[in-house]
């Protein structure tokens, strides 16, 4: 069998199923990692499993999200984190050390080894040759505890570059390309393989940042090659030893084939706001720009950071523009200090924040009212930056640089020369802020804030189910819709009763009270529903204020699976049934779990309006066993009572 990269790893880890797409396998994960707004949930579920410690190496745990420390929450939540690593075999990222996805990168990236994490830009390490999969903190809580990953075998889709990028475009043109031709539900249930002679021109870094924003198309992940290029990114690392060749068999078949040139590529930018709406730079007039961020897992690692400093040295920035930097991990910081990176940011009027998401995640630099925000970030869905009617331009760093020297969107070619930013011979080493888990667990006093609150737990779901439509939105809602982000509401992670308040706050800021009120209830929604970020809150929320259904015309992948895993029954509607339902309709679900456990679909009626509401269910067997128990712990605590 001519077999693709993604193919060879995902057999290597194959543990149940066959590699058939649209076929649910299980594999073997050798990695995992966590970051703060989802470790909590996820170290609190790790812990129901009854697990003493991990049985993965390594298994990461990161603070890089809520770093603003405006109360006792977030700080409270950085000691149960790591205190809670230290004593069941967690390797312990400080905040301050870097994004999560930059620094796994940069010391732990392992080709042809799994990782799983509970962030959706965890396929950044596909550029390393890993097939990186972003999950609820559920799942990864499982994987932590040596079980397997469930996913849907995935299609693969061939992207073949050719050519070399030109002066002044850059890795994060190729993914708006990518975008632009695919959209954001283009990668749905495939995975991503890039190959061709255009990837040995793309360092790690430039294919990581690819393989980020990749998420944005829905795909489970994307992947490179690891090659001589792959080689020479961990000997820089000082890691070289865990470099292992892997390729595509020559003639390796895919089930899509797209070509770009990367010679034909120009500046590119995402104008608000989604990821997918995107145009030639030299084609978006924006005459006035206010803010621009530069920073995020994407577009965040030293030579970028570099090459904007390159640009920026000897210039000041427009008087009506404020310059935010945040470099993407303590690596990068150590060599931007040392090359005079720093000085250049800072002569030229910008701001240094720490190494962290910051805006990205709506956790600072929210943009004013009517501000254009041109940002190296991966998202600009609506509200995400922290500011409800938000105007988002996602971009390079090349051509941020250049539109906070002129304040207005500026293609970079109109930059001069491009600068000279060779790639250093080898990085700065310092891993003294991972800390390494304690040889005695019994050692540490695990230390739980009083923001952190029981686990909520669900119960297994009645046969006849009838409840109000509490609510109908339209196609993409994203996460950060239904569990919004921010200063205000992530410190609240750890504590579901207070963040279940403000479930779709932006959309309809009574639902949560209705939600209450009502006992529970349905969500109605329209294509790609729950894409964005893999904040498992924004299922397990619902799931506490009473939703037993969400019924849409289809579902992002990992926001699917965290409604599995936490009991609530993801219907997807036939074509016409979405009209067919309206905003305090009432529905009825009958023989839900006779039918669950005959591998049927219930059916379902409008009360109000007479009439049945065509709909199916695209579940495996395991999704319906784990629907039937109300949620995946309680599945897996029978499997083990039955088991003993």
């Amino acid at each position: 069998m001519k077999e693709t990269v993604a193919y060879k790893i995902l057999r290597s880890h194959l543990i149940e199923g066959v590699l058939e797409p649209g076929e649910e396998i299980g594999i073997r994960i050798d990695q995992t990692l966590l970051q703060d707004a989802t470790g909590t949930m996820a170290d609190l579920q790790f812990e129901a499993l009854g697990m003493p410690k991990v049985r993965v190496s390594p298994a990461v745990s990161y603070v890089d999200h809520n770093m603003l420390q405006t109360g006792f929450e977030n700080m409270d939540d950085h000691l149960f984190l790591q205190t809670f690593a230290q004593s069941h075999g967690i390797i312990f990222s400080r905040p301050g050390n870097g994004i999560c996805h930059q620094v796994h990168l940069e010391r732990f990236s392992a080709p042809g080894q799994t990782l799983l994490g509970a962030d959706s830009h965890t396929p950044t390490c596909g550029g390393a040759g890993m097939i990186a999969i972003g999950a609820g903190g559920l799942d990864v809580a499982v994987a932590m505890g040596g079980g397997p990953f469930y996913l849907t075998c995935p299609k693969i889709m061939g992207i073949r570059l050719v050519g070399k990028l030109q002066p002044w475009v850059t890795a994060k043109d190729v993914i708006l390309e990518v975008l632009r031709r695919i959209t954001v539900k283009g990668g749905v249930g495939k995975i991503i393989e890039y190959h061709g002679p255009g990837i040995g021109s793309l360092q790690v870094p430039e294919r990581a940042t690819i393989a980020n924003m990749g998420a944005e198309t829905g795909t489970t992940t994307s992947v490179f090659p690891s090659d001589d290029v792959t080689r020479e990114y961990l000997a820089m690392q000082q890691r070289e030893k865990q470099w292992d060749p892997i390729s595509a068999d020559p003639d390796a078949e895919y089930d899509e084939l797209i070509e770009i040139n990367l010679d034909e590529l120009e500046p590119l930018v995402a104008m608000p706001s989604s990821p997918d709406n995107v145009v030639k730079v030299k084609d978006c007039d924006v005459p006035v720009v206010r803010q621009v961020n530069i920073g995020s897992c994407t577009n965040s690692s030293y030579r970028e950071l570099t090459i904007a400093a390159k640009l920026l040295k000897g210039r000041k920035i427009a008087p009506h523009v404020s310059l935010n930097i945040a470099p993407g991990s303590r690596q990068v910081m150590h060599m931007l200090a040392e090359n005079g990176g720093f000085e250049s940011f800072i002569s030229a009027g910008a701001r240094i924040l720490e190494s962290a998401c910051d805006g990205c995640i709506g956790m600072g630099s929210a943009p004013g009212t009517g501000v254009h925000s041109v940002r190296t970030y991966n998202r600009n869905f609506p509200g995400r930056s922290g500011t409800r009617d938000d105007l988002i331009y996602l971009v390079s760093p090349e051509t941020a640089a250049a539109t906070a020297i002129t304040g207005r969107l500026t293609d970079p070619r109109e930059m001069g020369v491009y600068p000279d930013a060779p790639w250093p011979e080898s990085f700065t080493i310092d891993d003294s802020m991972l800390l390494e888990p304690e040889d005695d667990p019994s050692a540490v006093e695990v230390l739980r804030g009083p923001n952190i609150k029981p686990l909520p737990k669900n119960e297994p779901p009645e046969d006849n189910i009838a409840d109000e439509v509490l609510l109908k939105v339209g196609d993409n809602i994203t996460t950060d819709h239904i569990m919004p982000a921010g200063p205000k509401i992530l410190p609240l992670r750890s504590n579901i009763p207070a963040i279940a308040r403000h479930v779709f706050e932006q959309v309809d800021d009574t639902f949560a009270a209705r939600a209450k009120t009502a006992g529970g209830g349905f969500i109605v929604g329209g294509e790609n529903y729950g894409q964005g970020s893999s904040r498992e809150h924004a299922a397990l929320a619902p799931m506490f204020l009473g939703i037993k259904a969400v019924f849409a015309k289809s579902f992002a992948r990992i926001h699917k699976n965290n409604l599995i895993n936490f009991g609530i029954v993801p219907f997807e509607l036939e074509k016409g049934a979405y009209e067919k339902i309206e905003q305090g309709d009432r529905l009825s679900i009958n023989n839900l779990r006779e039918d669950l456990e005959a591998g049927r679909t219930p059916k379902v009626t409008n009360t109000d309006r007479d009439m049945g509401v065509g709909v199916k269910l695209n579940l495996s067997e395991r999704n319906r066993k784990v629907l039937l128990a109300g949620g995946l712990l309680n599945y897996i605590k029978a499997q083990a009572a039955g088991s003993e």
